[in-house]
């Protein structure tokens, strides 16, 4: 979710605001019973063949993007296109695209994309939280013991645990191998790019509200946001 929040807030909402709930009932209707098994934390934003310092110097780009995001790229003159992951690389290489994003630094370093393309931009406000889940039959589901069911339950909320502490655990090796080594430069974007990147997905959230579905989540998320914003800003150091 562009804008969105991190893992904790994520989880909160998923578990405890009506998030899963949700979920289950689009999900029902298809026959299909998800379990919460995996959370990631936030990407990076992506890999540019040249630097970017305003929203001009992004029009008329070709980006391989994903979801969301992508269609608020496409609001800022972005030609978007989603690639596999295997093709992005050659299409990097061989100037098919301009830029990509994909995942987080230790994932992106897997696929060599500093190698082809130096300027890397954080943060990924496009994807601040990954949200991995296990699709089963629903009739299946049904069909198993309790103690079945709490099997699969338990491991896949262990396996959340543990991909939260290593997403957090090794992405600052991945990124300071690919700067320190492949000559990548770390850029950050500035205030104004955000901002207008936060517009264009206001206008896309306009837009998909048009959705009942969309908009029936879109109302339990932000009014989630807002009641959780008490204890943030409270709780947390700015």
């Amino acid at each position: 979710m562009p804008f969105g929040p991190n893992v904790g807030e994520f989880l909160a909402w998923m578990y405890y605001g009506g998030g899963l709930e949700l979920a289950r009932e689009m999900f029902g209707k298809y026959n299909v019973h998800n379990i919460p098994c995996g959370i990631i934390p936030a990407e990076a934003s992506g890999w540019f063949r040249k630097e970017i310092k305003t929203v001009e110097d992004m029009k008329g780009l070709k980006m391989r993007f994903y979801g969301l995001g992508a269609k608020v790229m496409a609001k800022l003159g972005v030609a978007t296109q989603l690639l596999a992951p295997g093709d992005i690389f050659q299409a990097l290489q061989l100037g098919t695209i301009d830029a990509t994003e994909f995942s987080s630094p230790a994932m992106d370093l897997k696929f060599g994309f500093y190698q082809v393309a130096k300027f890397y931009y954080f943060p990924g406000w496009h994807q601040q939280t990954t949200f991995l889940d296990l699709y089963i039959n629903k009739k299946k589901w049904e069909s198993l013991s309790d103690s079945h069911k709490a099997i699969l339950e338990l491991a896949c909320g262990d396996n959340v645990r543990d991909m939260i502490a290593e997403g957090e655990a090794i992405q600052w090796k991945a990124i300071k191998e690919m700067r320190d080594k492949g000559g990548v430069q770390i850029k950050t974007w500035s205030k104004e790019v955000l901002a207008a990147m936060n517009k264009a997905w206001g206008e896309v959230v306009a837009e998909e509200s048009k959705s009942p579905t969309f908009q029936k989540v879109w109302a339990s998320y932000t009014q989630f946001r807002k009641d959780y914003a008490v204890w943030k800003d409270l709780g947390y150091l700015k």
